[in-house]
């Protein structure tokens, strides 16, 4: 239960915002899949029902979001949660917010984030036995924001550059990044029907901070939206609305870079700079950390130079410099995405280089498709090695422009009628001529090619016009490509000689029956999956050697096979025996394996099997007609994270299946449909 005094405070916050936000204004409409569509008169009546719905499916991972954006998460997990906080200190991020907040960021969109704010904090002191960390609440937009340039920094590789320098001491967040995903668009120059097609397919955790959560938002300002966000986001992350929709994919330009110092052998503290000792500010990262118990303040200092956050070790002093750092707008971004009718807006949007990275796959109604692998992307001197370690000595390596959106890799209304991106090479975005050229190396694209790439590439091209279901059966796909493109040669694996290896002839013989498609009922995909497993423990020396020796095929079959036999007792596995996807009391068999199409990747789970954790995960699938989007989605689990929730689990089987849910921006359609409607009182 909270104390008196902080749940007084979190409803005179209420209160207060009540003045301007009347709840009983509000409706949220659950349809029979448990699906929140919010209405409300204005934007930030929307987002505040957008808090409190979101609220009742996932408050803990919304509070443990919010927490690590307060540097507080120390406060409720201990020591796992200390080094997410003493980044925060360390990137001053409350202190970039706290600067910008006021001039950097639209009225309207304060107002947005107040309505959310508003909305998490009336839950909150509603449900008071819900509350993970009295000293959160009340949460405040400047809480939001805070959050979001902690995610966009982690997202930039904040995480991996300081785990770097530190010698591995600092764990990467994979909890807090997103991971991988698909996304494509075909225009009327593709489709048999003339139609537009965009798939939204997010390959992500399919649980916590960056697992998406599916809601659809209305007001009569304007903003009518279904998609998906993540935990504490005041709107749509990627998703539809009545003109135009975009899906998003990780890229993986050079977003970060990090600096030796010269320092001082007279003075720790001091730094040459262009010929001059100049001292590093230090301030202290005030901690608190949850140990047995007891809440213990801890402080940790935090340096900073000229380049940025700055780091002292053993082995020297290291300064990391990145524009995710550098603004607070990323979240004013998405919302501006949100209200867009037409490209013009979309693309006037795009020109606030507010949202550091990510690929975007653009289509909309009027026939238009565009691909863009989007960036803060520095301007640097091409006289220095930028992949490296850089000389922290010189005003040469500060750099303090951006690239402008013109400069980024990109197509728009190519003749082929399609664009694509599967996490690989944004300069193969579409077909021939048209894909975008490398202008400048130091941005540090990258030019990899993947499984999924090819397999869309293969699957296509036969294909001069595109029906949906070719959409469908391309997005779905479970397939390889016919050669493989893994980072290293696995061909070996299917070239052995069973006669010459009667020991593991069966899981020879399993591979090299095997369609290459990863279906539950496959018995070829089963020891494939197992292999894969098997490599992974020594991905690092088959990175290095580019391949796979005979000899290491061997035993990494034989290993493989030492597995099947200790857990299962048997060799004749499909997929399904051991890959499951698993919530409550709910087992299912679990298709999918790494970089197919509809991909799917495992941890451990118990008796020798694995339960997925990541890969195919929200899924929109659209068609603008002239009638308006007709849309299908499909979440992995259900609409809600709560075990008592019906919506728990209830999508799982039709997420194993492939099937869909038809959805829609009609609210007179979603009134009719509603299977419960009420206030966020």
């Amino acid at each position: 239960m909270l104390p008196k005094i902080i749940l007084i405070a979190c409803l005179a916050i209420c209160l207060e915002s009540q003045a301007q936000i009347d709840p009983a204004k509000i409706d949220i409409i659950r349809d029979k899949y448990g699906v929140p569509h919010i209405f409300g008169k204005t934007d930030p009546e929307v987002a505040y029902g957008l808090a409190w719905a979101h609220a009742e499916d996932d408050f803990e991972t919304i509070q443990q979001s919010l927490m690590a954006g307060k540097a507080m998460l120390a406060q409720y997990q201990g020591k796992k949660g200390a080094s997410i906080d003493y980044i925060v200190h360390l990137l001053r991020i409350p202190e970039l917010v706290e600067e910008r907040y006021e001039s950097d960021l639209a009225p309207d969109f304060k107002k947005l984030l107040e309505g959310y704010s508003a909305g998490i904090n009336a839950y909150a002191a509603k449900h008071p036995k819900e509350v993970l960390l009295k000293k959160i609440f009340p949460v405040t937009p400047k809480d939001m924001v805070q959050y979001s340039v902690l995610q966009l920094c982690v997202l930039s590789g904040a995480d991996k550059a300081l785990a770097a320098i530190f010698g591995g001491t600092v764990p990467l967040l994979e909890n807090y990044k997103t991971q991988g995903s698909n996304a494509f668009a075909f225009n009327s120059n593709k489709t048999s029907d003339g139609q537009v097609y965009l798939n939204i397919n997010a390959h992500q955790p399919l649980e916590g901070p960056v697992a998406f959560y599916e809601a659809h938002l209305s007001s009569e300002e304007g903003w009518n939206i279904l998609g998906a966000n993540f935990p504490g986001a005041p709107s749509i992350l990627h998703g539809v609305n009545e003109n135009l929709g975009w899906a998003h994919t990780v890229n993986d330009p050079d977003k970060l870079d990090v600096y030796q110092l010269e320092i001082n052998p007279a003075n720790k503290n001091e730094y040459k700079f262009d010929g001059k000792w100049e001292t590093l500010e230090e301030k202290v990262a005030p901690l608190k950390v949850k140990i047995a118990g007891l809440k213990i303040n801890i402080k940790k200092k935090a340096y900073w130079s000229k380049y940025g956050p700055t780091i002292i070790t053993d082995r020297g002093t290291f300064s990391i410099r990145m524009p995710a750092q550098m603004d607070i707008r990323g979240l004013e971004q998405w919302y501006r995405f949100n209200k867009a009718k037409n490209f013009t807006e979309f693309k006037a949007a795009l020109n606030m280089k507010a949202i550091p990275g990510y690929n975007i796959v653009y289509a909309d109604k009027y026939d238009t498709v565009y691909y863009i692998s989007n960036g803060r992307i520095p301007i640097r001197d091409k006289n220095y090695n930028w992949k490296a370690t850089l000389p922290g000595n010189t005003s040469g390596t500060l750099w303090n422009q951006l690239h402008p959106i013109e400069a980024l890799p990109q197509v728009l209304q190519p003749k082929s009628g399609f664009v694509y991106n599967t996490n690989h090479s944004p300069f193969h975005s579409t077909e021939g001529p048209e894909n975008p050229k490398v202008t400048d190396i130091t941005m540090g694209y990258e030019t990899l090619e993947n499984n999924r790439s090819k397999r869309f590439e293969e699957m296509l091209k036969p294909m001069n016009k595109v029906n949906y279901e070719d959409f469908k059966r391309i997005k779905f796909s479970r397939q390889f490509p016919s050669n493989f493109y893994f980072p290293y040669n696995i061909d070996t694996l299917f070239m052995l000689d069973e006669t010459k290896h009667i020991d593991i002839a069966d899981l020879i013989t399993n591979l090299k029956s095997w369609d290459k498609i990863a279906n539950a009922e496959s018995v070829g995909a089963g020891t494939f999956f197992m292999i894969t497993h098997t490599v992974y423990d020594n991905r690092a020396l088959y990175l290095k050697q580019k391949t796979i020796t005979q000899n290491q095929a061997v035993e990494i079959l034989r290993a493989a096979k030492t597995k099947m036999l200790t857990n299962f007792n048997r060799t004749n596995l499909q997929l399904g025996d051991i890959q499951k996807l698993v919530r409550g009391n709910i087992v299912l068999p679990l298709p999918g394996l790494p970089d197919v199409l509809a991909p799917m990747y495992s941890i451990p789970y118990k008796d020798g099997m694995y339960k997925g954790n990541q890969g195919d995960a929200y899924i929109e699938l659209v068609r603008f007609t002239k009638d308006g989007p007709i849309i299908e989605s499909l979440n992995v689990y259900g609409a809600s994270a709560r075990k008592n929730s019906p919506h728990y689990t209830d999508q799982m089987d039709m997420y194993v299946k492939q099937q869909t849910k038809t959805m829609t921006l009609n609210k007179a359609t979603v009134y009719q449909q509603a299977v419960k409607k009420y206030n966020p009182l």
